[in-house]
């Protein structure tokens, strides 16, 4: 996040740069994971439908998209906004497929990580013989499926693919959480479900966002590859039908 904090905010210190006691006039301490008050007033039951910001004072009911708002900041800063994002290639449609790499969240972590989808790769394959299949069996689109290894890429790369995705795929982690910064009222987000975390984190996000959400729930952390099949090719001709995909 390095790169984030210096795009926005005029300038950042760190606290290993800090030397001797230091008083501060004001500091907000942040917790972690899913203490915040954003994940604890969770509620599928709150009507919380995105709309833009400009649509919000006619839309009294719709107070909840200051998260909308946030990825609009977020990306600005990055100065990836619709006026200066290029031209985009019609007849190519993006499929973001997010994955989470196994990893120790602290140092002194003796556990062993385990996976939220144990057939990772095999589903990322699934979706590229999709992708093949269906773009000759159509002859208009050329379907692209990204490798979301997002931890090997910039931060501003991130947001350039994750705007240009017309799907994003994903199991349940942190790297859903780029649904922020997907275009809105124009992505579709799969979730793959694990049953080890069911949490409702990224449908109430997709709807502040005005985006559709989906998800497969899994009996286990392998993923029907089949189901995956059907559902992403159930979403595709939602979009297309709806007009979202030209």
């Amino acid at each position: 996040m390095d790169d984030g904090w210096q795009a926005m905010f005029t300038g950042v210190n760190f606290a290993r740069h800090l030397s001797g006691p230091i008083c501060f006039d004001h500091l907000i301490f942040v917790p972690l994971g899913y203490n915040t008050p954003l994940f604890r007033g969770l509620d599928l039951g709150l009507s919380c439908t995105g709309c833009s910001p400009e649509n919000l004072p006619e839309n009294p009911k719709h107070d909840t998209p200051r998260l909308r708002e946030f990825g609009e900041f977020f990306t600005a800063a990055f100065n990836i906004t619709q006026e200066a994002r290029p031209p985009k290639d019609p007849a190519t449609i993006t499929v973001l497929f997010v994955r989470r790499e196994a990893y120790l969240a602290h140092p002194r972590h003796t556990g062993k990580p385990e996976s939220r989808l144990s057939n990772e790769v095999e589903v990322l394959q699934t979706l590229e013989s999709w992708a093949t299949s269906k773009a000759q069996g159509i002859g208009k689109w050329n379907i692209t499926i990204v490798n979301g290894l997002l931890a090997h890429m910039t931060l501003e790369e991130q947001l350039h693919i994750v705007q240009e995705s017309s799907i994003i795929v994903g199991a349940h982690g942190a790297g859903l959480s780029h649904v922020l910064f997907a275009r809105p009222d124009k992505t579709a987000i799969l979730e793959l479900v694990s049953p080890y975390f069911v949490r409702p984190h990224f449908e109430v996000m997709s709807q502040w966002m005005g985006n559709e959400y989906h998800k497969i729930d899994m009996s286990s952390p392998e993923a029907d590859c089949r189901e995956v099949t059907r559902r992403i090719d159930e979403i595709f001709e939602g979009l297309v039908r709806s007009k979202k995909i030209p």
